[in-house]
């Protein structure tokens, strides 16, 4: 059996801007991220403003209809894309922040895993890296892969302890 050799792409060689290009293709391909997520994403809105800036993609989560920040990135994370995400999430009253990269620095990961374990059971933060490969001569193939994204089991521990009610007597 003969296989065929698989080549990772650089994102820049599918995409060459990140605004002009990336986010306009993520917002027609929304529902792979969702996919990815467990979710059913739909698009509001591109380049929305929050103050003087602009946050990438504002969807709605169809199954919940909270408000959904991504920011997206065609190289590896860094702190102001951080900060961004941030303070977008706060601009749009986001339960859910999605931020997609090349690639997650462990920093980045770390302070993702920290947000989730710190915020109640409606916040959720998702780390996702895209990647673009190809097999020999075939047409270029995207995999959406979550690295970060909140625990269950953390977020229904907070659920029970909110929940419970103390008797003194």
């Amino acid at each position: 059996m003969q296989f065929g050799k698989i080549e990772k792409l650089d994102l820049r060689d599918i995409w060459s801007k990140e605004a002009k290009d990336f986010t306009p293709w993520l917002a027609d391909n929304i529902d792979a991220l969702g996919e990815a997520l467990g979710m059913e994403l739909e698009v509001e809105d591109t380049e929305a403003a929050v103050g003087d800036f602009s946050l990438d993609l504002i969807a709605k989560d169809l199954g919940t209809g909270h408000s959904v920040v991504i920011e997206n990135q065609l190289t590896q994370t860094d702190h102001d894309h951080l900060g961004k995400l941030l303070t977008y999430a706060a601009g749009f009253s986001a339960s859910t922040v999605v931020w997609v990269a090349e690639v997650v620095r462990d920093e980045h990961r770390q302070a993702l895993e920290w947000l989730n374990q710190r915020t109640d059971e409606e916040t959720q933060f998702f780390g996702v890296v895209v990647d673009v490969f190809k097999i020999d001569d075939s047409k270029p193939a995207y995999s959406f892969k979550p690295v970060v994204s909140p625990s269950e089991w953390q977020k229904s521990k907070k659920r029970q302890i909110s929940g419970k009610v103390t008797a003194k007597g």
